[in-house]
């Protein structure tokens, strides 16, 4: 029978300190939950070999683009495989540090910066592989450290030239998507092109973040605008609807839709601290995207009302993104998909199954919508279920993380066209019908947020309802070479 005593003081002590968390908790709900954790600790060799492996795989995927979910769970499963029995991981949005204490008591720390992220979802799938392999028993930590030494080595996949023909293509095909005409697609590569020799420019002087975008939106907007009054004139086949899809397209290419989803997951699965930082960030971001299109907007309005010219017509703003027809709209979500995994520096392999990914996600939008009349919030948050659901069943087969397919293939869902609307209410207010106020500028941009986010955590549900359908890790595949493949 228990001591009276010992009860007593157990209630009178109160809560137990902070425990680190079981590493079966750590590993839940990831592709690695089947790992071996070992029963013991061990000595202090392999305690601080393992746990400088896992801080390096950790790393390297927090620079590549991963979010605070999937490096953890990389992190576990690595420190696990190398003899790590419990392990504390701490990571923010620039920083990740790693504890663990070893058999005979002494406390191991690690603590790696990355100060700079690039999105590189060709190397995120390496290091997914080479931990799958670890956890298999297929690689020892000695031979995993090399693997990863090779990974971080390893060229990209896609020249820089070639990431940006392939925004511009993604560009037009959004304009696509919601309506543009084929030379008005034609024009969109070349207004992001040209965007894109500005960027260069002042990249030279390391611009922030935000000078830039809000840089390379007012220039995408006057550039347009010029197409438009060459249009006005009769000298090209420039429509008043082709100048806001060009925009809306070029938008899209601007957009941070990968770190959007990233804060929103790391938000809703325990990170608070790095979520808030993505999302000011993606704030940041899109409060440039506003400025620079607004001040375009303004220029503009200005330019044409001096010269005693029309504008952009109210008309503009009944356009909705099912404008086009089904046929070229489900094709150029497919170009959409195939382009997103040229900008993320994905494997080449991957790029198809993206592609048809994104066509499924924007097709049962367009259906919700169109067949259904389904609100565009409700029918952009169902069909991003859909993509996480799908893309995480499909990451599985092949051998990938799930996010290098769900976010590229979310872009086609984007609400480009529903910003630009936004933009031009606030800008134009009165307009020539007096229907234009900051009051609905304000609302139609809420709305574009609203689809932002059910995008974000749409795509995020997907894959958490698809996780338990996960293959098991152990055992299950075969030898690979230190060969990176492309």
């Amino acid at each position: 029978m228990t001591d009276p005593r010992a009860r007593r003081a157990r209630l009178l002590r109160g809560d137990l300190p902070t425990e680190p968390m079981p590493m079966a908790d750590l590993l839940r709900r990831t592709p690695y939950r089947h790992t071996r954790i070992p029963d013991s600790a061990a000595a202090d060799p392999t305690i601080e070999g393992g746990l400088d492996l896992a801080l390096r795989v950790g790393e390297l995927m927090l620079r590549c683009g991963a979010g605070a979910p999937q490096v953890e769970g990389a992190i576990a499963a690595t420190a696990a495989a190398a003899g790590v029995d419990q392990v504390e991981i701490d990571i923010t949005l620039q920083s990740i540090l790693v504890q663990a204490r070893s058999s005979q008591g002494r406390q191991h720390t690690l603590l790696k910066v990355v100060r700079h992220t690039r999105f590189d979802y060709g190397r995120l799938v390496a290091v997914h592989r080479l931990v799958q392999s670890l956890v298999a028993g297929e690689v020892t930590p000695e031979e995993a450290v090399d693997r990863l030494r090779n990974i971080k080595r390893h060229p990209r996949n896609f020249p820089k030239w070639s990431i940006a023909v392939a925004n511009a293509v993604l560009a037009s095909a959004v304009a696509v998507v919601i309506g543009a005409s084929a030379l008005a697609a034609v024009l969109t590569i070349g207004v992001v092109l040209a965007v894109a020799g500005i960027a260069r420019l002042h990249a030279r002087v390391d611009l922030p973040e935000f000078y830039g975008n809000a840089i390379n939106a007012f220039a995408a907007t006057v550039v347009t605008g010029a197409l438009y009054a060459l249009g006005a004139t009769g000298v090209i086949p420039f429509a008043e609807s082709d100048f806001a899809f060009v925009v809306a397209g070029g938008i899209v290419a601007m957009l941070p839709g990968r770190t959007m989803a990233s804060a929103i997951e790391d938000v809703i699965f325990g990170y608070p601290l790095t979520g808030a930082g993505r999302l000011l960030a993606v704030l940041l971001s899109l409060t440039g995207l506003i400025i620079g299109i607004a001040s375009g907007l303004g220029a503009l309005l200005t330019i044409t009302e001096a010269a005693g010219a029309s504008f952009v017509s109210p008309d503009v703003l009944d356009l909705r993104v099912t404008q086009a027809p089904i046929v070229p709209a489900i094709l150029a979500s497919l170009v959409v998909g195939l382009a997103a995994g040229v900008t993320v520096q994905s494997r080449r392999r991957l790029i198809v199954p993206m592609g048809l990914l994104t066509v499924v996600g924007v097709g049962v939008s367009a259906v919700l919508t169109r067949s259904l009349s389904v609100g565009a919030v409700t029918a952009t948050g169902l069909a991003a279920v859909t993509i996480g659901v799908l893309g995480r069943l499909l990451a599985q087969r092949m051998d990938a993380p799930s996010m290098v397919l769900v976010v590229p293939a979310s872009f086609g869902l984007l609400p480009g066209l529903t910003i630009f609307r936004g933009l031009y209410e606030l800008v134009a207010q009165g307009g020539d019908s007096g229907l234009l106020t900051f009051q609905s500028g304000l609302s139609t941009l809420l709305s574009a947020g609203g689809v932002l986010l059910a995008i974000a955590t749409g795509t995020v549900l997907g894959e958490y309802l698809a996780a338990p359908w996960d293959r098991h890790v152990r055992g299950s595949r075969r030898p690979r070479t230190d060969r990176v493949p492309r």
